[in-house]
Parts: structure tokens; C-alpha cells; sequence
């Protein structure tokens, strides 16, 4: 158990260690198991965030033809879906120099372009098979040995959990990918979260479209359900993280971004907000309310907008006083300013809000331009296929 802590909302929490960390660590056993002709009860790791991992070999097995080990991944206090699978490593000689490094039982297949492996290769990740690579390369220089080396990563139960990850979406078939560019779980990492979404659109562009559908979670993709149901196969969600997406569809070469997303999310990026948790920014009334002013409200309103509790509420309010549409154009207008910047001018965009209890509220002025073009490749894309 990894005995290191970090405190997210005030609370203290246990770190743990990727699946990457645990295939190496594997990986360099079975290697020092196989080329020392003796089992090891433990393994020593340096992982890439420069925290040193002692780590338990557990099922050791030694044969003629080759070893293999376990080590058992410790999410900490990350509510991780991996936690507490057996990760293991088959290491074998080979004729051919080098090191071989693929994925067995239920370990993923990429199918897909645009993700870090290509179309074939087992979903382990960059940094986890430089992890597995130095490692193994440690115990052949221990040993002295210069011949090839082939590892197996196989994870049962990959296959059955991987339905409960983003793996199906990223066209990653078979069971979960080998993950993690520092080989530490940091507990509710938004690092892992935005890498998550930069995948996704990596993943998009790289099939050819050059416009992104860009959602905040479950309401956008319902309300592109209902009214734009063709759009949901390319639809990102980007959770709370709109400049972190905005940032990778200017990285990847999006061409532009089709924004949809209920009110009580969007009318923060009116204020510049890019990082929608309401623990980083709320602000949601005092916007709704600075831009009700500028189009004539009277002070009575405004406090009655500035004293409500949800967007909802304050959207009764702007109906009631006949200020609703007024204040949406407005607040339209202020998002595509903030997405001008964040992206550097360099993306053209349609935005989209709406209400569950109104249904759409707004649309900028581009917004059906950008559809055409959406459903234009789409279209394409469904001829080629």
C-alpha cells in the first residue's frame, strides 16, 4: 500500500499507483525471475512522478520457457473501476533482439485511428512501455544478458470491466487499456480526467472531421437526443473542462466546435469561466443579473434574479419581465467572445443553450452553418465506409 496522501476538498486522501506501474513492475520481475532462475517476493519501481513503489510479486511462476508474476493495482482513494486487479507480466527469450512488449487477456485492441497506439496494437499507453522497456532493460543489464526479450500484459476481468469505461466510445475493443503518464493515482485527478477528453477528441479528428461536438455531460447529449439525434456519434463530453477541450481542438486542427449545453452550465463561459465545478466558479446569478441590468432591468428584478437558487428560477424571472430572449442574445454574444479567446481566433463556432424547462433558449449566429457542416461530414463519412 502506497503510504502517500493528498488533500482534495479538505479532505485527506490516499494516492495510489496506475495499471502502467503495476504491468512494469510485473514485467521487471517476471524479467529478473526468468534471467536470476529464482522467484522474488517483491519489486522495486521508480515511477515517472519520481515516487519510489516496493511492490508484492504475487502468483510467481518460473518454467523453463519463460516467467510470469502479478502485482495487484492499489487505486488508493480513487474511485477507479481497476482497483484491486491482479496485473501480470509473461516474459519469455526470444531469438530477436530487442523487447517485445503486446497485451493479452483483457488487455484492449486499438481499432481506431487517432488514438496514442495504432490501429492493432494493445491499448498500453507511451509511458507504461517505457516503464516496462527500462525495467526489464534493468534486470538484463543485472544479468548480463543481451539476447530478445518478449512481455505478455494480460489482465483478467478486463474484458468484463471495460464496459464501465471509456473504452468502448475510443473504439478500444476487448478489455482496458494500460494507463497513466506519471504511474501515480492521484485521487479525483482532473489531470486524468482532461487527458480523457483530449483522447476523445484526438480520436474524433482523426477520423477524417474536421468540426468537433463539444457537450458538458448527460443533458447536452439528451438534447442533442431529441433534436439532433445524428449528432450524438460525434459528440465529445468535456464535463467541467470547456478550455481544456477548447485548447485540444486548437492542438489537433479542428476546423471549428459545435457548443450545446444547458444554461446552468453555459452561462458561466459568459463570464469567462472555463472551469465550470461550481467549487471553482459559480457566478451563474450574478451574470444572468449584470446582463438583465444592461438590457433594462429594474433593481426589484435584479434582486429577485440575484436571490434565486437555480437558473431555472432565474429564467421565470427574465420570462416574466419580457427579458428572456434579450438577455440569451446577450449572453450568446459574451460566449462566443470567450471562446474567440481562449482559441485565439483560430476556431469557428455555433453554440447552442437551452433549459429543461424551456427547451432551447438561444442559438449564436453561426450555429446552423456549423451544423450543415457537421452533417455534411457525417455524410461523407458514412459514404467512404
Amino acid at each position: 500500500m502506497l503510504d502517500r496522501y493528498v488533500y482534495k476538498n479538505n479532505k485527506k486522501m490516499r494516492m495510489g499507483y496506475t495499471t502502467g506501474s503495476c504491468a512494469a513492475a510485473a514485467a521487471k520481475a517476471a524479467a529478473w525471475m526468468l534471467l536470476g532462475g529464482t522467484e522474488v517476493p517483491e519489486v522495486k519501481l521508480m515511477t515517472p512522478k519520481g515516487i519510489a513503489l516496493c511492490l508484492e510479486v504475487l502468483d510467481a511462476r518460473v518454467t523453463a520457457d519463460g516467467a510470469s508474476c502479478a502485482i495487484r493495482k492499489d487505486a488508493g482513494d480513487d474511485p477507479d473501476v481497476t482497483d484491486g486487479l491482479k496485473i501480470y507480466a509473461e516474459v519469455k527469450k526470444t531469438e530477436k533482439a530487442g523487447i517485445e512488449i503486446d497485451g493479452g487477456e483483457g488487455v484492449g485492441r486499438v481499432t481506431r485511428a487517432g488514438l496514442e497506439q495504432p490501429v492493432g496494437a494493445a491499448a498500453i499507453n507511451k509511458i507504461p512501455r517505457q516503464m516496462i522497456r527500462e525495467g526489464v532493460e534493468e534486470a538484463c543489464r543485472q544479468f548480463g544478458y543481451e539476447g530478445g526479450l518478449s512481455v505478455l500484459v494480460r489482465i483478467p476481468g478486463g474484458r468484463e470491466l471495460a464496459a464501465k469505461t471509456f473504452n468502448p466510445r475510443l473504439g478500444i475493443v476487448g478489455g482496458i487499456s494500460v494507463l497513466g503518464t506519471s504511474g501515480i493515482v492521484e485521487p479525483m485527478s482532473e489531470e486524468a480526467l482532461i487527458e480523457t477528453i483530449r483522447v476523445e477528441i484526438k480520436m474524433q479528428l482523426a477520423q477524417g472531421r474536421s468540426y468537433l461536438v463539444l457537450v458538458p455531460g448527460n443533458y447536452g447529449l439528451d438534447y442533442l437526443n431529441e433534436f439532433h439525434p445524428n449528432l450524438l456519434k460525434t459528440a465529445v463530453k468535456y464535463s467541467n473542462f470547456l478550455g481544456a477541450a477548447i485548447d485540444a481542438a486548437v492542438e489537433y486542427g479542428a476546423r471549428g466546435i459545435l457548443l450545446a449545453g444547458h444554461i446552468g452550465k453555459l452561462v458561466k463561459l459568459a463570464g469567462g469561466i472555463m472551469n465550470t465545478h461550481s467549487r471553482n466558479a459559480d457566478s451563474r446569478m450574478e451574470i444572468l443579473t449584470a446582463h438583465a441590468a444592461v438590457m433594462g432591468a429594474d433593481r426589484e428584478t435584479a434582486e429577485a434574479l440575484m436571490n434565486s437558487i437555480t437558473t431555472d428560477e432565474a429564467l421565470e424571472i427574465l420570462k416574466e419581465k419580457g427579458l428572456l430572449e434579450s438577455v440569451m442574445k446577450r449572453l450568446l454574444e459574451r460566449m462566443e467572445f470567450y471562446v474567440d479567446h481562449r482559441s485565439g481566433h483560430s476556431l469557428e463556432k455555433g453554440i447552442m443553450i437551452f433549459s429543461q424547462t424551456e427547451g432551447t433558449l438561444g442559438e449564436s449566429a453561426d450555429t446552423r452553418r456549423i451544423l450543415a457542416c457537421i452533417q455534411k461530414e457525417l455524410e461523407e463519412g458514412s459514404m467512404s465506409e
